[in-house]
């Protein structure tokens, strides 16, 4: 299916080019154009737009400065890029900074445009679209939100390891979206229509556990007054998933090994061994070869278990999903009607990147679920995130319409621009395991040229690739 794209322009003074040559629609793009005296949030929420493209009117600054702070009023949950003319106004570059996602002087060249285009679409290629789409289509899991590379590499996976029955493995970090992946798991095997059991191994008390999982039969202790089918019973025919197994004490590992050898379990004071029918997915944030060694995890479950693994990256390692998850997450967020969808603006977008995300993609959702509240209904800034260090950006301040830094502007520019190369040659370092060729040619630089911004800004390629 083709972007939808929705282009402003002033008909009067043909403000903007044809698009064909800049983004032909035989690439993948489809758009709308809306002049600008007939523009309005209604008209652009109606056309379902994915990228909003405005050619500011061209003919003076105060024109162009008021088209621009109404497509700041409309509060779009789109992305805004804005084409600005050749020569624009300082006052005109402020309000470009305060109202869109991102903005281009004309003249426009094909190659730098399409770019800008496919970053604001999050995604960094046709290739990427194409696979986003597949998975999109294939799991039917609307959640599963991504187009990074190191993400879109971990989830093609799912398909594969959901036509076997063997048991799975998730690996990742606490928010990576480990149950969400092993619901599209089951969702995607034969035994979708039979129940999917999540269990959270770190809320079971150890004396319970055994009774939680396989259940007990009438009269096994004082209180047991009738029988009770256990998590492994309720999930006949379907999926067990283990979040955190890395909790269960070697006792419970002992049972839980039995059930996955045996395919059989016995109830506390049942006389007999129940049959299973069940699919295994544990999952877990630490690292169960320590454990091992440790003597803290049993060996031969670890290696029962460990038949399929999926690893999944950190929010840190897939930079380029941060913004296209932030502005999914404000969409699913109920508002009360009546109310304006709140938006994102530039510099808040450039926080959440800039952010380490520890709790990953849990603590971005609910970043964003108080950034919306605490902004009423308007735009979100970066105060509004409560982020440490979010105003710690030179260029901050002034892409939210406050007061200019006591330097100059010259050394404002100086800063900002050395912020964003380090930004983006860490990122592509980290993105390519630290190989500069490699991110070279991302960044179609010289890879000469690219290894002189690295040791320029003393980024250390082994410690970037560990991180």
């Amino acid at each position: 299916m083709p972007h939808r794209l929705v282009v402003i322009h002033d008909r009067d003074t043909a403000s903007a080019p044809p698009l064909d040559p800049l983004l032909p629609t035989d690439s993948g793009f489809s758009y709308h154009l809306l002049d600008w005296s007939s523009a309005s949030a209604e008209s652009i929420r109606s056309l379902d737009a994915q990228l909003v493209i405005a050619f500011v009117p061209t003919e003076d600054d105060s024109r162009a400065v008021a088209a621009l702070h109404s497509l700041k009023a409309w509060f779009l949950a789109a992305p805004v890029l804005a084409v600005l003319p050749e020569k624009a106004g300082n006052e005109v570059l402020d309000a470009a900074a305060q109202s869109a996602d991102d903005f281009i002087c004309a003249p426009l060249r094909n190659d730098e445009f399409e770019r800008r285009v496919l970053r604001l679409l999050g995604r960094g290629s046709q290739d990427c679209a194409v696979v986003a789409e597949q998975l999109e289509r294939e799991l039917g899991v609307s959640q599963l939100v991504g187009r990074d590379p190191v993400f879109l590499e971990a989830i093609r996976q799912i398909p594969l390891l959901a036509a076997s029955d063997a048991p799975v493995l998730l690996l990742g970090e606490t928010g990576t979206g480990k149950e969400l992946c092993a619901r599209a798991l089951h969702h995607l095997s034969v035994r979708r229509s039979l129940p999917f059991i999540p269990v959270d191994c770190g809320a079971l008390p150890e004396h319970l556990a055994e009774n939680e999982l396989f259940g007990h039969a009438r009269g096994a202790f004082t209180d047991a007054h009738a029988e009770q089918k256990g998590l492994a019973g309720m999930a006949e025919g379907g999926t067990l998933f283990l979040d955190e197994i890395d909790a269960l004490s070697l006792a419970v590992q002992a049972k839980l090994l039995r059930f996955l050898e045996e395919r059989t379990y016995r109830s506390l004071g049942a006389d007999r061994f129940t049959q299973a029918n069940v699919r295994m997915i544990a999952a877990t944030n630490r690292n169960l070869d320590a454990l091992v060694s440790e003597r803290q995890f049993r060996s031969d479950l670890y290696f029962r278990l460990n038949v399929l693994q999926l690893q999944l990256p950190p929010l840190r390692q897939r930079r380029e999903d941060i913004a296209p998850l932030a502005r999914h997450f404000l969409q699913s967020i109920r508002r009360t009607p009546g109310t304006p969808a709140p938006s994102f603006s530039l510099a808040a977008l450039r926080a959440l990147e800039q952010h380490s995300w520890p709790g990953n993609v849990r603590e971005l959702f609910n970043t964003v679920q108080r950034a919306a509240l605490l902004s009423r209904g308007g735009q979100i800034l970066p105060a509004h995130l409560a982020i440490p260090g979010t105003r710690a950006n030179p260029t901050a301040d002034l892409a939210e319409g406050g007061k200019p830094p006591a330097a100059s502007f010259r050394a404002g520019r100086a800063a900002a621009v050395a912020l964003f190369e380090r930004s983006y040659v860490e990122q592509l370092l980290r993105k390519h395991g630290g190989n500069i060729t490699r991110a070279a040619i991302e960044a179609r630089k010289d890879r000469r040229a690219f290894g002189r911004l690295v040791k320029k800004y003393a980024l250390d390629r082994n410690a970037v690739k560990a991180g």
